[in-house]
């Protein structure tokens, strides 16, 4: 019977880091872009240390991977080893004069363009050694899975499972244009909305409607009003446009709304009526928890909170 000839620990430490990514990243394109490797050298590290180890670790099909028992028990084993170098080396990086390497952050679309992508020209100006990959997506992206340093939200909540600073206070706004309300009355009341083309943003499953709450002497009055209207969109700067065509009355984020209010191309309605519970009432930059914040990760949120508002706390 032949003998199975070990290789040395070492010369595997690569190739197990590469299964751990891979069992975090769920896929070998995605653990490959982690590790900045082609598809092919990914799968050949993975085949490598199964050739060593002498059982399969990875389960392939056309369509999926998974681990077997054998690759579940040695990432178990390994992970918090390679999370521990990970963090000693964050540590060891941030002592260096200035923040450097890559730092991948994801924002959803409209307000990663209005604002946050204004930020970065100044940002990255000032700190020549970082380099930024920005991922403009409103779905919600898995930070630690898909590899994200950071992610700016609008929500109420961040979850508490991460560390999170908040960057600034938001307000929903009712608007119109000085066209529309030509045409149209304007709302005395949030009742008087379901006389008027509303433009909103439309959430799964749910009937259009939008709630509004008055503070007065007593308890909070609070009105919930359904919606008609010719156009509904998932983006508020897409909502904005459309508002500010005439189209109808909408409901905005005030960071989407400051730009057509500064040049007087929408006007804000129902004064003393606050709208709630349509969108999220603080931005934050939120990551995935550790003990060790990386320091470029520190500056970028430190900026962004300067621009936007007051100083941040995590």
């Amino acid at each position: 019977m032949a003998k199975h000839q070990s290789t040395p620990a070492g010369a595997l430490w690569s190739p197990i880091h590469a299964l751990t990514v891979l069992a975090e990243a769920g896929s070998f394109t995605a653990a490959a872009q982690r590790l900045n490797l082609s598809k092919a050298a990914m799968s050949q590290r993975v085949a490598e240390l199964e050739a060593a180890a002498g059982v399969p670790l990875v389960q392939r099909t056309t369509r999926s991977m998974q681990l077997t028992d054998a690759g579940r028990q040695l990432v178990a084993s390994t992970q918090g080893a390679f999370a521990t170098i990970d963090q000693a080396f964050a540590q060891v990086r941030d002592l260096a004069a200035m923040p450097s390497g890559r730092l991948r952050v994801t924002a959803p679309v409209a307000l990663a363009r209005q604002c946050i992508v204004p930020l970065l020209p100044g940002f990255l100006r000032a700190h020549p050694a970082l380099q930024i990959e920005l991922d403009l997506s409103d779905r919600l992206r898995p930070l630690a899975q898909e590899g994200f340093d950071l992610a700016i939200r609008h929500t109420s909540t961040p979850p508490d499972t991460h560390v999170a600073w908040m960057l600034r206070e938001t307000r929903s706004l009712l608007l119109a244009s000085p066209a529309y309300l030509a045409r149209h009355p304007a709302p005395q009341s949030p009742l008087d909305l379901r006389g008027h083309e509303c433009l909103f943003y439309p959430r799964p499953g749910d009937t259009p409607a939008w709630s509004f709450e008055r503070q007065g002497r007593g308890p909070a009055e609070r009105v919930s009003v359904p919606l008609k209207g010719p156009f509904a969109a998932n983006n508020s700067e897409v909502l904005r446009e459309a508002a500010v065509a005439g189209l109808g009355i909408t409901l905005l984020p005030d960071f989407s709304a400051e730009p057509a209010l500064a040049a007087g191309q929408l006007v804000p309605l129902l004064p003393g009526w606050n709208a709630v519970g349509a969108f999220g009432t603080h931005l934050w930059a939120i990551r995935p928890y550790a003990a060790q914040v990386p320091r470029g990760v520190r500056v970028l949120v430190d900026w962004i909170s300067a621009a936007l508002g007051p100083r941040a706390k995590p």
